[in-house]
């Protein structure tokens, strides 16, 4: 007898359930308003609270920001985090020296290895409204890489290969892919210390919108990975021959084809892959670590270090409103778009 695609069905809730070789997934739309002389929000902040505000009051969120939205300079270790802005933008500073602003369809790929802080920061730069939408993934980092250097690129979204595939009805499925390969096209490069520069490792992170009634294939793999698909935005999909409704998380058995089909509503999905990095995994917060006493180690080094200290005068670095998408990085390597 066949067996089923879906292995599981659960709600969707924030942050995402994900599996082995990623840690945590989070989803954030917000409809800001639009932007004051400090690119902060042109509306009132009463009733929020600040520094820590996940509320979703009035349909948007400041986090953790208090003049701006967005996460202050925070620590991070042992693992990898991929940031993909779909709406807005994201102004992103380092302790190496590194900064930049990108978004609208660009993607940040930063290891953290043996210790990093960072800002990312979400300036609304448009008088009017500011929509903002954004992913993050963390991807663990195996043991013998978690000490690398830290580092990031940028995957800037002309470069991001965009995949339409048409089923024999003319429906249209449309794949950012990020990482890994389809139809024999390979994503970008990421970070050369990551478990998705293996491709042994499968690592697959794709965002999929179908149009009403599309159809599409996604052809099963070896039994050794794990296949979560995130159905975040639209009406009812079917996977093979059950109906799926919006908000819900998807894990699939990864030796059975996928056959997606679409309802009439435009679908959204998030589809994440990859060999599962089995090993011991200790995370404390922003830590992750493989024993107890690693964990204790890195606590201790960020208290010493502070990872390299903070280079900017403040922790929640906004760039100049008019600036436009760049990368620096620490060795003073610049990309403008």
């Amino acid at each position: 007898m066949k067996k089923s695609p879906i292995k599981s069905i659960k709600p969707l809730q924030l942050p995402w359930e994900t599996q082995d070789p990623f840690i945590f997934c989070s989803y954030h739309f917000d409809e800001y308003p639009g932007g004051n002389e400090n690119m902060g929000p042109n509306a009132s902040l009463e009733g929020r609270s600040l520094g820590q505000d996940f509320a979703s009051k009035d349909g948007w969120n400041m986090y953790h920001g208090t003049n701006v939205p967005g996460f202050p300079a925070h620590p991070h270790s042992g693992f990898e985090t991929v940031t993909i802005v779909t709406k807005g933008v994201v102004d992103h500073s380092d302790s190496l020296g590194g900064k930049g602003r990108f978004g609208n369809g660009d993607v940040q790929w930063l290891t953290s290895g043996k210790g990093v802080q960072h800002a990312e920061m979400f300036p609304l730069i448009n008088e009017d409204k500011n929509p903002f939408e954004i992913f993050q993934i963390w991807l663990n980092l195996p043991k013998e890489s978690k000490k690398v250097n830290p580092y990031y690129k940028m995957l800037w979204r002309e470069d991001i290969p965009k995949i339409k595939s048409k089923d024999e009805n003319g429906n249209v499925t449309e794949i950012d892919l990020i990482a890994g390969n389809l139809d024999g096209v390979e994503a970008l490069s990421p970070n050369p210390d990551s478990w998705a520069a293996d491709s042994e490792n499968n690592v697959q992170i794709w965002t999929i919108k179908l149009q009403p009634n599309a159809k599409f294939f996604i052809e099963g793999a070896n039994d050794d990975i794990t296949r979560t698909l995130y159905f975040y935005q639209g009406n009812t999909i079917k996977v093979g021959d059950t109906g799926v409704n919006a908000k819900q998380l998807i894990h699939l058995n990864s030796d059975e084809d996928i056959h997606l089909e679409n309802s009439l509503e435009t679908a959204y999905l998030f589809f994440l892959q990859g060999k599962p990095i089995n090993e011991l995994l200790v995370q404390h917060g922003p830590f992750v670590a493989n024993s107890q006493t690693e964990i204790q180690d890195i606590m201790h080094e960020y208290r010493s270090t502070q990872f390299g200290g903070w280079p900017w005068d403040e922790a929640d670095v906004v760039h100049p409103r008019d600036k436009g998408r760049f990368s620096l990085q620490g060795n003073g390597k610049e990309e403008i778009r």
